[in-house]
C-alpha cells in the first residue's frame, strides 16, 4: 500500500499577482487589493512588495494605508481571479482527482499513488508548477508532506515560488527545528501565551504532555498542541470530502481580532467571493456554514438551511452574520474565519439566471452586476466597501481617508 502524500497548494500573492500580470506597469509595486483608503474594510491581498511595509491580509484598510500610504488600492475583480482559479484547479485534477479546495487560492491535492504517473513527489511538484505557471503565468508554493497539517505549514516556508518537502521519517525532526512563530494555528495571542511561560522553541512544547498543555492552554488548545508539535494531522482544513457538492473560503487573520466590524467585514468579502464563483459555475445553494477558529485552538461550526436558494451575496452575508452571532459573543479573539456552501445543484438556466429566481430586486441587480464585470464594461461594489474615487485612488479633492477604526 503506498504511503500517504498530500500537498498543499497555494497561489502567491494571488488577486495581486493578476492585477500585475494584466497591468506588467504593476509588478514590483507595493500592491494592496481590497477595500480602498477612505472608508471601511480589509485587504483581501497584498504582493509581497506591500508585505514588506507590514501589510496582510485581513488587515483594516486603514491601517494598511497607515503603513503604505504609496500603494497602489485596487478593487478586486473576483471575476478574472475566478477565472484564472479555475484553470489552476483544472491543472491540479489533471495531477489527481483529489483536490480539495479550500479557498480561491488554496487546495489540498492526494498525491498518494501518483508516482508512476508523474514521478516522486518532488518531481510531480516541478512539473506542476512549471504548468501552472506556463498555462496562467502565476507562481504556485507547495509544501508536500505524508498530512496536511504539515503540508501546510511546509508551503509556507519559502514563499514565493517556494517548495519544501518532508518525508515520513523526517516529521519529528521538522517540527522539532520549525520556528515557534511558524506553528500554524498558533495566532497572536497564543504566541503571547508562549512568550509569557517563557516557552521560545518547539522543542519546549515537545517536551510537554498533553496533560500539562491542557492546564496551561486549555483542553482545545493543550489537544491541539500535543499533536501539533508531532507533526500529527490536527484537522480544521474544511470538508475533508474532496468530491462533495460544496463550495467554501476562509481568512485567517494576521493578529487575532475581537472587533465585530472587521469580521463582519471579512465575511462580507467572503459572501462576494462565494456568490460570484455560484453564479460563475451556474449553481445554486440552498444551505451556509460558517467556521470559527477563536486564538486557543477551539474551532466552532455554525449553519444554516434556508427554504429557498440563495440568491445574492446580500443574502448570504446576512446570514452569515446570524451565524457569527450563533458562534461567538466577542469575548474571545478570533483566528480564522471561513464559509461554505452547500447542497450544490445546476441552475438550470446557466450563469445569468442563478439571482433571478423568485425576482428579487437585489439578486436582479447582482446578476447585472457580474455580468457587467465579467464582460469587462465597469466596475462596481457594495456600498458596505465603495469608495469615493476612481479605482485604486481616492478621488481628487475629496475627504480624506478616516483612519480611525
Amino acid at each position: 500500500m503506498s504511503r500517504p502524500v498530500y500537498f498543499h497548494v497555494d497561489l502567491d500573492a494571488f488577486f495581486a499577482s493578476v492585477e500585475a500580470i494584466d497591468d506588467p506597469g504593476l509588478k514590483g509595486r507595493p500592491v494592496i487589493v481590497g477595500a480602498l483608503p477612505g472608508h471601511r474594510g480589509v485587504v483581501s491581498t497584498c504582493s509581497y512588495e506591500a508585505r514588506a511595509f507590514g501589510v496582510r491580509s485581513a488587515m483594516p484598510i486603514s491601517e494598511a494605508y497607515r503603513r503604505c500610504p504609496e500603494g497602489v488600492y485596487l478593487k478586486p475583480r473576483m471575476e478574472r481571479y475566478v477565472e484564472l482559479s479555475d484553470a489552476v484547479m483544472a491543472i491540479f485534477s489533471s495531477f489527481t482527482p483529489g483536490v480539495e479546495q479550500l479557498s480561491i487560492d488554496e487546495a489540498f491535492l492526494d498525491m498518494t499513488g501518483t508516482e508512476r504517473l508523474w514521478g516522486s513527489p518532488l518531481a510531480a511538484a516541478e512539473r506542476l508548477k512549471r504548468r501552472v505557471r506556463g498555462e496562467t503565468s502565476l507562481g504556485i508554493s507547495i509544501g508536500i508532506a505524508p498530512n496536511r497539517y504539515v503540508a501546510k505549514i511546509a508551503s509556507a516556508l519559502r514563499k514565493p515560488d517556494g517548495l519544501v518537502c518532508v518525508e515520513e521519517g523526517e516529521l519529528e525532526a521538522f517540527m522539532l527545528e520549525l520556528p515557534l512563530r511558524k506553528l500554524w494555528g498558533a495566532g497572536e495571542k497564543t504566541q503571547e501565551r508562549f512568550r509569557e511561560l517563557g516557552i521560545a522553541a518547539v522543542a519546549q512544547l515537545r517536551g510537554m504532555g498533553e496533560a500539562q498543555l491542557k492546564g496551561l492552554f486549555g483542553a482545545a488548545g493543550g489537544a491541539f498542541l500535543y499533536g501539533a508539535v508531532r507533526g500529527r494531522d490536527v484537522g480544521g482544513f474544511g470538508s475533508g470530502d474532496p468530491g462533495s457538492r460544496s463550495i467554501s473560503a476562509e481568512t485567517t487573520f494576521e493578529r487575532d481580532t475581537s472587533d465585530r466590524g472587521q469580521a463582519e467585514d471579512v465575511l462580507l468579502a467572503l459572501s462576494k467571493e462565494l456568490a460570484y464563483r455560484l453564479w460563475a459555475e451556474g449553481s445554486t445553494s440552498s444551505s451556509l456554514g460558517l467556521k470559527l477558529r477563536l486564538h486557543d485552538f477551539t474551532t466552532l461550526s455554525r449553519s444554516s438551511r434556508r427554504a429557498g436558494r440563495y440568491r445574492s451575496s446580500d443574502e448570504i452575508f446576512r446570514d452569515s452574520q446570524a451565524l457569527l452571532g450563533r458562534a461567538w459573543d466577542g469575548a474571545a479573539a478570533i483566528r480564522l474565519l471561513g464559509l461554505k456552501l452547500g447542497d450544490l445543484e445546476e441552475a438550470g438556466g446557466g450563469q445569468g439566471e442563478l439571482f433571478e429566481e423568485g425576482g428579487a430586486r437585489a439578486s436582479k441587480a447582482e446578476t447585472a452586476v457580474f455580468e457587467i464585470e465579467r464582460k469587462g464594461l465597469g466596475e462596481l461594489t457594495k456600498a458596505r466597501l465603495l469608495a469615493r474615487g476612481r479605482r485604486g485612488h481616492p478621488a481628487p479633492g475629496a475627504p480624506g481617508p478616516d483612519y480611525g477604526e
